[in-house]
């Protein structure tokens, strides 16, 4: 049998020896060699065939592959196939051992064109396999996640004043969303502006008090000498001025509902005592008054002061603060979610829009520097500047030349201050590029950049190839 290998080898060695090197070198092949006769009886099999599935060669050989099959030792044999159609073939393979190969299998003739010989070649695709499996687990993962933001999106968008359009404030949602259905106390962390009493009005309408009430109150801006009264109540001639019959605090107005105490850091050391108490024993005393009230209310505070550092420096009981902080959410400031900008503005436009029974736009060029300034005030800053804006600008489109100087100039990136000296297109040229390759950094891939902008991942591939 003239094998096809060249002559070389054969002009060195003699037959006996020429025999011996080829069976090294299948012996030592990285893929598994597997080797039946005409008729599927196996001949030969590599250590690579043992290694790749599991199997040992002393079980294999002198057995024909239609038995192999028939016990369930492997799924299906290409040997067979080639018997009855003299063509090379290949296929996918499972083992006994649970793994699995790729195996192309060839038919050598003889001089009569009778198969003579079957030689398989084995690659190993377990790895493989078990990779495809976790993608595809990923992918549903992914499906997942991306069909609970657009829930989360349609809902906020039906009942809220929330724009998130980017990761950290959707993740911040998804959280808020799943303790919102149990009782537990809720500490909402941010600057001020950020939103932070929107999300605790999120949670309230997610929870199964929505039907109850909601107490919202601002701990800063009481009076020392009324926060008790306030939040307690005071009975009848408890103080000078008292109403007759006393008065209930809003602790007893909230009573089954949700009480959302915002700034909970201003509240006075000896107030957070008090306040302890009712979160730990359910009860309450009017100012005036020593007969015990029982309340069931479901607290929400809020602060834009790091409440530890307080703690640390004995400004906020600590008692307090871990019975607060059962869980923890933390809204970013406008200037970490830059996608939700542009997105913020034309929602507070639309709104003001109808509001006020105007149709303004607003342009490209303005927008830019908006999407730029870095937002101390978050949201609240950009909801009333979109306001004065709508009802201040002399035409319909709010341009470059109706934002106020400190948006322009005090930019913390002066590079839009350096477009004044610019064309239009040019500056427009260079803001883009930056947003691009600052998008692609943040992300580190295509498409979620190009998310992050609001284009597709063809457009920002060509805009980015553009400016390389």
């Amino acid at each position: 049998m003239d094998y096809q290998i060249g002559n070389g080898i054969r002009d060195i060695l003699n037959k006996e020896d020429y025999l011996k090197t080829l069976e090294n070198i299948i012996e030592t092949s990285f893929d598994g060699i597997y080797i039946t006769d005409g008729k599927a009886n196996t001949v030969l099999v590599n250590k690579s065939y043992e290694r790749i599935t599991g199997l040992k060669r002393e079980d294999l050989l002198g057995r024909n592959m239609a038995d192999l099959v028939d016990e369930g030792v492997m799924s299906e044999s290409a040997t067979l196939w080639i018997i009855k159609n003299k063509k090379p073939k290949t296929i996918y393979q499972k083992f006994s051992t649970g793994k699995s190969a790729l195996v192309t299998s060839t038919p050598f003739f003889d001089e009569k064109g009778s198969i003579q010989f079957i030689v398989a070649n084995v690659r190993d695709i377990t790895e493989l396999e078990a990779l495809k499996e976790k993608y595809i687990q990923s992918t549903k993962e992914n499906i997942k996640y991306r069909n609970l933001v657009e829930q989360l999106k349609i809902q906020i968008a039906k009942s809220e004043e929330i724009i998130a359009e980017d990761e950290e404030m959707l993740k911040v949602l998804v959280l808020a969303k799943r303790v919102a259905r149990v009782d537990t106390t809720i500490l909402i962390e941010g600057e001020t502006g950020a939103g932070k009493d929107v999300l605790a009005k999120y949670i309230y309408n997610n929870s199964l008090r929505a039907d109850k009430p909601y107490i919202k109150i601002n701990c800063g801006a009481i009076p020392e000498t009324l926060i008790e009264s306030e939040f307690f109540g005071y009975a009848d001639g408890a103080f000078t001025g008292a109403a007759k019959g006393g008065k209930p605090g809003i602790f007893e107005a909230a009573n089954e509902g949700t009480l959302f105490l915002d700034e909970i850091g201003e509240l006075p050391l000896r107030m957070q005592v008090k306040l302890l108490r009712v979160l730990q024993d359910g009860e309450i005393e009017r100012v005036g008054s020593n007969k015990t009230i029982k309340v069931d209310v479901r607290i929400i505070a809020a602060t834009n002061r790091n409440l530890e550092e307080m703690v640390d420096k004995g400004l906020f009981r600590q008692d307090l603060y871990y019975r607060l902080n059962v869980v923890k959410l933390t809204v970013p400031p406008l200037r970490d979610r830059r996608s939700s900008i542009i997105p913020t503005v034309k929602y507070y436009l639309d709104v003001f829009n109808r509001r006020y029974g105007l149709n303004k736009t607003i342009s490209k060029e303005a927008l830019m520097y908006l999407y730029k300034y870095n937002w101390p005030g978050n949201v609240r800053e950009l909801r009333n500047l979109i306001e004065r804006l709508t009802v201040t600008s002399v035409g319909d489109v709010i341009d470059k030349e109706d934002l106020p100087d400190y948006i322009i100039f005090n930019n913390k990136d002066k590079s839009l201050g350096s477009c004044e000296t610019m064309e239009l297109q040019e500056a427009i040229e260079k803001l883009e590029r930056d947003m691009i390759f600052k998008a692609y950094k943040r992300h580190g891939n295509v498409r979620d950049a190009a998310k992050e902008l609001g284009i597709s991942a063809a457009t920002f591939v060509r805009k980015r190839k553009k400016y390389l």
